[in-house]
């Protein structure tokens, strides 16, 4: 074999590791990625089923319940539009707390509730997730689009 083949062989072979390494990173990249969706999208079918995903916004006053072990949870988590009841085991963060945000990482169960792996709360007293923020912002729009249209098509007396 000539000295420029074996340099040809050598790049190609090369280009074929470093092609298969960046396909495998991709590929663990891909799997451990966490889409947000909030609890319209949820209650819309837009849930993916078999994967992980985060749902967001404010939990619901009055919904948070302890079963008698203390680390198993539920609780409602809402954008003002819609509600999702949400179970987790294990320790909440401090900062939990009804009528604030959070944001719960898991999946949905056959019964259309969300079976949370993880449960993060908001840092300071004004913070919200960003995309919690915008799922509650978009469903206070939607309800006051209806309510103009309901006023538009009921006539005053």
């Amino acid at each position: 074999m000539k000295s420029r083949h074996k340099k040809l062989a050598l790049i190609g072979g090369a280009l074929a590791v470093l092609g298969i390494i960046a396909a495998l990173v991709l590929n663990a990249l891909n799997s451990n990625i966490a889409l947000y969706i909030s609890p319209t999208d949820v209650a819309a079918g837009k849930a993916p089923q078999d994967k992980l995903f985060r749902i967001g916004g404010m939990v619901k006053e009055g919904s948070v319940s302890r079963q008698a072990d203390g680390v198993t949870i539920a609780f409602i988590v809402t954008d003002t539009e819609k509600d999702i009841t949400v179970h987790y085991k294990g320790i909440l963060p401090d900062l939990f707390k009804e009528g604030k945000g959070v944001v719960a990482q898991g999946r949905l169960t056959a019964d259309g509730s969300f079976s949370a792996t993880e449960v993060l709360a908001k840092h300071d007293e004004n913070y919200m997730p960003p995309e919690a923020a915008k799922a509650v912002n978009d469903a206070h729009t939607r309800a006051a689009e209806k309510k103009a249209e309901d006023a538009v098509a009921k006539p005053a007396n």
